[in-house]
């Protein structure tokens, strides 16, 4: 089952479904319901109840679609085993050479979690994909801008940690080029309804960014 690429999928819409706490029990459902809304980036932190049955089950009803893979994977060994159990994508809160190399070994897209120059250097050179800016909310815009005029020509940076549709275009005007989402879009215990409400939102504000008059 082949996917689209981290890069295709984020020019696609750029958006990352943060599922914490995802039960294997309703995770197709949770799945399907935002990639029709039209995410196409989803990912299970490894957190979460059993999260290999649940990245199963996504890879199962999303894996034609989207870009399925896990977060929080601290270990080389569970990068290894987000590949085996069908993930394409690797994403962490902190940068670990361990998990770079086994995703490498892998082919595994990897986006390791940076706060700090040193960290982005080392992240890209070690192969990562994109950056994930963690935590956002405890950073700002202006960092994220000056970040920017030092990392090569392109760098991929995905603003995650306290994201809202709101803080979109102020992201984007800094140079974020994907937002991970969590708890404003989906937490357990949420109807499907409120979560495709939820997902409508993020993607109009998303879908806004390309609109003639934001800054880019």
């Amino acid at each position: 089952m082949v996917g689209p690429s981290l890069e295709a999928a984020l020019e696609e819409l750029p958006l990352v479904a943060i599922l914490r706490g995802l039960q294997p029990a309703e995770a197709a459902q949770v799945a399907s319901t935002l990639v029709d809304v039209g995410f196409r980036i989803v990912e299970v932190p490894l957190n979460s109840p059993s999260p290999f049955d649940s990245l199963a089950a996504l890879v199962e009803a999303v894996g034609e679609r989207a870009v399925v893979g896990a977060g929080t994977v601290l270990a080389a060994a569970d990068a290894h085993r987000v590949a085996q159990v069908g993930g394409s994508l690797v994403v962490a809160p902190n940068t670990d050479l361990e998990v770079a190399r086994a995703c490498a070994e892998s082919s595994l897209a990897w986006v390791p979690g940076v706060l700090t120059p040193t960290e982005a250097f080392s992240a890209l050179t070690s192969g990562a994909r994109a950056l994930k800016l963690f935590p956002a909310g405890a950073s700002s815009p202006e960092f994220l801008s000056a970040l920017n005029t030092v990392l090569p020509t392109g760098t991929p940076i995905l603003a995650v940690g306290g994201i809202s549709p709101d803080a979109l275009s102020t992201w984007w005007a800094a140079g974020a080029r994907g937002f991970g989402v969590g708890g404003a879009l989906y937490r357990p215990g949420r109807s499907i309804e409120e979560l495709r409400h939820r997902a409508e939102q993020f993607v109009a504000a998303a879908r806004s960014l390309d609109e003639p008059g934001h800054v880019s």
